[in-house]
């Protein structure tokens, strides 16, 4: 699929509770290991356009995705990278790929224009609960670690209510909580 939309909510977690959530839920015991390399232009124009563009490794699969505003959520447009292509990207040596090339030339984002801002590394746990997906992330990037509850889903309403539920029923209060491009960004900006 080179399209989707993605409808999901997110919280931040301490380390208890991201452990406390892990045992209460049927996570696989391992975690899939995923690192997501960000690219930005120097003036920040996917950020000016609430957009962001990875590429994420996953047992050497490399995935170029651009994400993108929309009504229900986040447009996600991907593009397979074969291990040379993916490495070219991280070298600085970008060239546009069908899907998300369409997408960056909307936008009028030149290849040229992009380089590599910064990289991060996220141990994943996923189960399915309730018809959703609920993921547990924890995330290392510069000299920080983090824990995110996601919960991805079909609806706006199946999504809400799972994520509600979790919460209440764990005790767990709502934070805000910028996605990882935007905390790693804040993080290298420091």
């Amino acid at each position: 699929m080179t399209q989707e939309i993605e409808i999901e909510y997110k919280n931040l977690l301490t380390k208890t509770e991201f452990k406390h959530l892990k045992s209460q839920l049927d996570f696989p015991e391992l975690p899939r290991v995923q690192t997501n390399y960000y690219f930005e232009t120097d003036q920040f124009e996917l950020k000016g356009k609430r957009s962001a563009l990875r590429i994420r490794e996953t047992q050497q699969t490399y995935t170029l995705t651009l994400k993108e505003p929309h009504p229900d959520g986040l447009l996600e447009t991907h593009d397979r990278l074969n291990v040379d292509e993916a490495h070219e990207w991280l070298n600085g040596h970008i060239s546009f790929h069908p899907h998300t090339g369409k997408q960056l030339n909307s936008m009028n984002i030149a290849s040229e224009a992009l380089s590599l801002f910064g990289q991060l590394t996220t141990k994943r746990w996923e189960t399915r609960y309730k018809g959703v997906l609920v993921v547990l992330d924890h995330s290392h990037y510069s000299d920080v670690e983090d824990f995110e509850l996601e919960v991805e889903g079909p609806t706006q309403e199946a999504v809400s209510t799972v994520f509600n539920e979790l919460l209440s029923e764990h005790n767990i209060p709502i934070r805000k909580t910028p996605n990882k491009i935007e905390r790693l960004f804040t993080e290298l900006s420091q």
